[in-house]
């Protein structure tokens, strides 16, 4: 599969993936309102936003700027890989 490179279509898949986090969001707070749920809710997209930003841009700008990511997969991958060579490289 090929990267995306139309802006329209980029935009297109942003505004999906908003509208769609949007509808599950207030699904769940139709479901089960309170408070509570609320606050919850708020602080797991929170979370995961803060993540994400960590996962696709610190890692790249901060951390390692020559390795570039193309999803969750890749992150897991290089994670992993750091940590077998500093494994391998503490033995010596």
């Amino acid at each position: 599969m090929t990267d995306i490179k139309s802006p329209a279509l980029l935009y297109a898949k942003g505004f999906l993936m908003f509208a769609v986090g949007t509808l599950a969001s207030i699904l769940l707070l139709i479901d089960r309102f309170d408070i509570r749920s609320a606050i919850l809710l708020a602080v797991a997209v929170w979370g995961f936003c803060r993540a994400y930003y960590f996962a696709f841009y610190v890692i790249e700008h901060y951390i390692d700027p020559q390795y570039r990511f193309a999803g969750l997969v890749d992150l897991i991958r290089y994670c992993a890989n750091r940590r077998g060579n500093r494994s391998s490289r503490d033995l010596q």
